[in-house]
């Protein structure tokens, strides 16, 4: 009985430790873009560190060493390696945000030679844009192995080398270089990764994993992305043949050869086919990443008509990239984000499980956050759709680089605390001397009104009450402050660039981080603010105005057939089954 329990508890345990592994990437190239921008985008689907932090830029001592720390949103959180289930890395070694009081110092997995100098980043659980306008987003991925991290043996996961990258590099293939090399002489451990990687010009897809449980080093892919092209990745590996000499492809000296040593492929049966070669499918259920690439690429180019159902996880039917049937800008970009498959079959505020108010949310049976079927908290077979936008994000943003401006000016994070359907853009330049309090600050287990993310994701539990009619008050507001930023862009660049070629650069710099703490400091204001409106407006139930209090809102009457309204106590006869 008691080894019983114990087995209990630590399965309980196990479940809840296990980390939410789903996002989804996108990649829009300069010439399919609207201003020639390229633009890159990243959800990331786990609720873990919401913090966006701001990593400066530094100059170390000759024969310094830089700590490789471990990535909990590799495989799980493991307190050996420091830092707390809700911080990610606590450091002096980069820069004050890391600085966190009271979370146990992160402990290395080991280390590597330090760069005389390094440059200033945005950071979250992944690297994000670097001062040089390189730009990273990342989705995980299931492959055939998962290795444990080792100190001295395999040190890196995908979110350690976006970091380093972004320290060091000004250019995609400089990035996909040195992440290669630092996979090949340190090790890999953890899930698959893709990562896509940009600068002003150009985007490249880099994928990458384990090969052996006990084994140094990992393997690895990049593929580029044409200029007029639309990609999208979601938990799958995307590259398929590796091209031997092609031009726009980079590998891994040991991708072939491995590949043989494990009877995974041979020469004889054709091209090394990536994704079904080193990948082991879609990350949970049929359609958990399929759709969302099929539903992304549809809406960007419906005139392909592309299929909605396929033959199987492997599927030729989704190209790698496509042309957009129109050019596409940052708002365009992150409409697809905020997708629950409205106005399709698969439509999540549609039907008995949306319940009467069109809640496009469906929290999970635990089984679908993993890459096996173990700790599923339902003995029932079935899966819910997975959309783009999931209630768990813990933010998304949409990176543009912009190669016809100073590159503090050029690049550009536009950033959403908690799930994109009801999170605001708010704009931060790559230029940027520091990032506002409200996003270094967050604790998913602390209520914090300081915290930007609280508010967004206080509103947007709330919304789960009544979403069809909260999402319009969130929408208007959300909208309001959307528009005011992209309709301020325009002087506010204008008004930096010419302070740059004046050769103030410390003004320009000064005026593109005051902006955007300023619009920050008001969104957290406005966003308290209709978390009270909220509240009020539709009080037990009701609607509550100007125009009368306790304004009744009933359920529609499809909703209410399906509950067994028809036979509640509408007399005093006991009812007869059938009848």
């Amino acid at each position: 009985m008691k080894k019983t329990g114990f087995s209990v508890i630590v399965l309980i345990v196990l479940i809840i430790s296990m980390p939410a592994w789903a996002c989804t990437v996108t990649f829009t190239g300069k010439k399919a873009s609207a201003d020639g921008s390229v633009i890159l985008s990243h959800s990331d689907d786990g609720l873990n560190d919401a913090r966006l932090i701001h990593v400066p830029a530094m100059d170390h001592k000759p024969g310094s060493l830089r700590p490789v720390f471990y990535s909990h949103c590799s495989l799980d959180f493991k307190p050996q390696w420091g830092a707390s289930e809700t911080h990610r890395i606590a450091t002096k070694t980069r820069g004050p945000g890391y600085q966190t009081p009271g979370v146990p110092p992160s402990v290395p997995l080991g280390y590597i030679p330090q760069a005389s100098h390094t440059f200033a980043y945005f950071d979250a659980n992944y690297g994000i844009m670097n001062e040089h306008q390189l730009s990273i987003a990342e989705c995980t991925d299931k492959a055939k192995v998962h290795p444990e991290p080792e100190a001295g043996k395999r040190i890196f996961y995908s979110a350690e080398l976006s970091r380093v990258a972004l320290e060091r590099c000004k250019t995609a293939r400089e990035a996909i270089k040195l992440m290669g090399e630092l996979i090949e002489q340190y090790g890999y451990y953890g899930t698959g990764e893709t990562l896509v990687v940009a600068d002003k010009e150009e985007g490249w897809v880099m994928e990458m994993c384990g090969y052996d449980m006990n084994g140094t080093g990992g393997v690895w892919v990049a593929q580029r992305i044409p200029d007029d092209r639309f990609f999208v990745a979601a938990n799958q590996f995307r590259i398929r043949e590796i091209r031997k000499g092609a031009k726009d492809m980079m590998y891994s000296g040991n991708v072939f050869d491995v590949a043989q040593q494990k009877g995974w492929w041979k020469p004889e049966n054709g091209p090394l086919d990536w994704a079904s070669v080193y990948g082991d499918g879609e990350f949970h259920h049929p359609y958990y990443s399929l759709r969302r690439v099929w539903r992304a690429q549809s809406l960007i180019a419906p005139s392909l008509n592309l299929p909605a159902w396929v033959e199987g996880p492997f599927t030729r039917r989704y190209p790698f990239a496509v042309k957009p049937d129109n050019k596409l800008d940052v708002a365009d970009i992150f409409a697809i984000h905020r997708d629950n498959y409205e106005g399709t079959e698969f439509d999540l505020t549609k039907g008995p499980a949306a319940g009467p108010f069109g809640n496009p949310n469906r929290f999970e049976g635990q089984a679908e956050g993993m890459a096996d079927k173990e700790g599923r908290l339902t003995p029932l077979k079935g899966a819910f759709e997975r959309p783009l936008n999931i209630y768990r994000c813990v933010y998304a943003y949409v990176n543009q680089s912009r190669g016809w401006l100073p590159d503090a000016i050029g690049g550009l994070t536009w950033f959403g605390p908690d799930r994109p359907a009801t999170a605001v853009l708010m704009p931060f330049y790559a230029g940027a001397t520091d990032l506002p309090a409200s996003l270094q600050t967050g604790n998913i287990l602390k209520f914090d009104r300081g915290s930007m993310w609280t508010a967004f994701n206080y509103v947007a539990n709330y919304a789960m009450l009544k979403y069809s009619f909260m999402i319009k008050d969130i929408s208007a507001v959300r909208n309001r402050f959307e528009a005011g930023a992209f309709g301020r862009q325009r002087a506010l660049e204008e008004q930096a660039l010419a302070l740059w070629k004046q050769g103030d650069e410390a003004s320009a710099r000064s005026l593109l981080t005051r902006y955007s703490e300023e619009n920050a400091d008001a969104v957290i204001r406005e966003w308290w603010k209709l978390a009270e409106l909220l509240y009020v407006r539709y009080n037990d139930g009701y609607l509550n105005t100007k125009a009368g209090l306790a304004q009744a809102v009933f359920y529609p009457s499809w909703w209410l057939k399906q509950v067994g309204y028809e036979n509640g106590p509408t007399a005093y006869e006991k009812p007869v089954p059938g009848k």
